[in-house]
C-alpha cells in the first residue's frame, strides 16, 4: 500500500472515530510522536494521551459540527481540513492541520479557530471540561 493510500485510509478511519466520538480508537492511526497543537494553548501536548483527552472533549464542545472543504499539500503528507461548527450561541470557522509521516499516521494535528468570540467561548468550555484531567495533560 502506497504512503498516498495510507494516508486516505487513516482519514477515513478519522472520519469514523469523529463521528462515534470514539477518541479511545485512535491509537492506530497516531504516529508515536504525536504532538497536539491547541488553538487556545501556547504549548503542544506531546502523546497520544494528551490528544485523546483534548478530542473526546472538544466533541461535546463542538455542535453541528461539519468538514466541508479538504485541501492538501503538493506532497500529499499534509491535510487541511476545513470546518465550521457552533461553540454556545457562536458560529466558528476552523481548520485541523494534520500531517502525516510515511506509515500514513498521523504525527502533528494542530487546530486553528475564528473569529476570537468563538476563540474565548472554546477556552472557557474546554478549561471547564479538562480541569479532571490537569495532571494527563502536562508535558511528560
Amino acid at each position: 500500500m502506497s504512503t498516498a493510500e495510507k494516508i486516505a485510509n487513516t482519514l477515513k478511519i478519522w472520519h469514523d472515530i469523529l463521528e462515534r466520538n470514539a477518541m479511545e480508537e485512535l491509537d492506530p492511526i497516531l504516529a508515536d510522536n504525536i504532538v497536539f497543537r491547541s488553538p487556545v494553548a501556547h504549548t503542544p501536548y506531546p502523546g497520544r494521551t494528551p490528544i485523546k483527552i483534548m478530542l473526546k472533549n472538544v466533541n461535546t464542545v463542538f455542535k453541528n459540527f461539519t468538514y466541508y472543504r479538504t485541501l492538501a499539500t503538493d506532497d500529499g503528507m499534509s491535510v487541511v481540513l476545513e470546518f465550521s461548527a457552533l461553540i454556545d450561541d457562536k458560529q466558528v470557522k476552523g481548520i485541523d492541520l494534520l500531517r502525516f509521516d510515511a506509515d500514513g499516521k498521523i504525527e502533528e494535528f494542530e487546530v486553528m479557530l475564528r473569529p476570537l468570540s468563538g476563540l474565548n467561548a472554546l477556552a472557557k468550555n474546554m478549561g471547564e471540561k479538562l480541569a479532571p484531567f490537569k495532571d494527563q495533560l502536562k508535558p511528560q
